[in-house]
């Protein structure tokens, strides 16, 4: 078991892949001279050289269409927000083209894209917009949240021979955590129970899972509160008999998001929760997310649009108040 940071699990598995795959490709802009935006890809261009570590021009478009000529590209989109650009090769033809040819062709891409806000960089470059993509056909969409599934689910969504956006969080890649000297390829689509607890279930992805693993310490601690925690990992395809379950034990539910709350992932998990388990549930499904606003720059603003921990302590409360289970 070895500490590593989020960033540089990713830079190790992208190597490993490079090593394991000679069809494995990187392209995306500044991610070789440069050494990525965000310094993932660093030393690799180097150690491959420029047919397989491909710096591309700013023309996400162009680039992000490379995947029907037996390659396996990892597409770095410099934000998930310059991915609009590529709309119509993500969802016109990556997620379509193996339907539409009776899967004679397949599009094997990763398009790896930082999302989220908190790091100043104003409303056009902070969104969460992943539900785009997972609401797409023929997308699988991952989003984990630890160095350990980072590693994993990389792996897992390089060798897939489906499109995967693999969604990072900007304030993630300097998280540290515990990843096995060994790591086999996740499953995409399994979500995980990460704290097991019977009082109540949070549900979260991406940076809002480490959030709920955060509130659930910290009530334990302060009020004695067992409460369960579920780490989605995959937006599409979704894992709702997982979350179904935990609830089903909990009977009751608060779902997190980093995103804006109208229409949002927690939307569709708390549907889900209530098709599943509304017979089980003592207290209406909560959700916590962002304000519905386009993010401020000034900090102060840009914090209080996205959603605290303060939030998701208030909702557990409501929640557990509602059916005076709170101790």
């Amino acid at each position: 078991m070895t500490e590593m940071t989020y960033r540089q699990a990713l830079h190790d598995t992208l190597r490993e892949e490079l090593l394991r795959d000679e069809n494995v490709m990187l392209i995306g802009e500044e991610i070789g001279i440069f050494d990525g935006s965000y310094k993932i890809t660093a030393g690799l261009l180097k150690e491959f050289g420029a047919r397989r570590v491909r710096d591309a021009p700013i023309s996400e478009e162009g680039f992000t269409g490379a995947a029907m000529l037996g390659l396996r590209p990892v597409v770095e989109i410099m934000t998930i927000n310059f991915s609009l650009l590529a709309l119509d090769q993500i969802v016109n033809h990556a997620a379509k083209i193996h339907g539409m040819f009776g899967g004679q062709l397949g599009v094997p891409m990763v398009i790896r894209t930082p999302g989220g806000g908190g790091q100043q960089l104003g409303a056009s470059h902070s969104q969460n917009i992943e539900l785009y993509y997972a609401f797409v056909p023929g997308m699988k969409v991952v989003a984990p949240s630890t160095p350990a599934d980072a590693k994993a689910l990389l792996m897992a969504s390089i060798r897939d021979d489906d499109p995967v956006l693999f969604l990072e969080n900007l304030a993630l890649y300097n998280t540290k955590g515990d990843v096995p000297d060994h790591v086999e390829p996740a499953e995409i689509g399994k979500a995980k129970v990460t704290r097991t607890g019977k009082d109540l279930t949070l549900i979260g992805y991406s940076r809002m899972a480490l959030v709920a693993q955060q509130v659930a310490d910290r009530l334990a601690e302060s009020e004695g509160l067992d409460i369960e925690v579920v780490d989605l990992r995959s937006l599409r395809p979704l894992d709702r008999d997982t979350v179904i379950e935990s609830v089903k034990k909990t009977n009751a539910a608060v779902v997190l998001e980093d995103d804006w709350l109208t229409y949002g992932i927690g939307a569709e998990v708390a549907a889900s929760i209530s098709d599943g388990a509304f017979d089980y549930l003592d207290a209406p499904v909560r959700r916590v997310a962002m304000a519905e606003v386009p993010l401020p720059y000034a900090k102060p603003l840009e914090t209080a649009a996205l959603p605290s921990i303060d939030d998701v302590v208030n909702a557990v409360h409501e929640t557990l108040d509602a059916v005076g289970r709170r101790r």
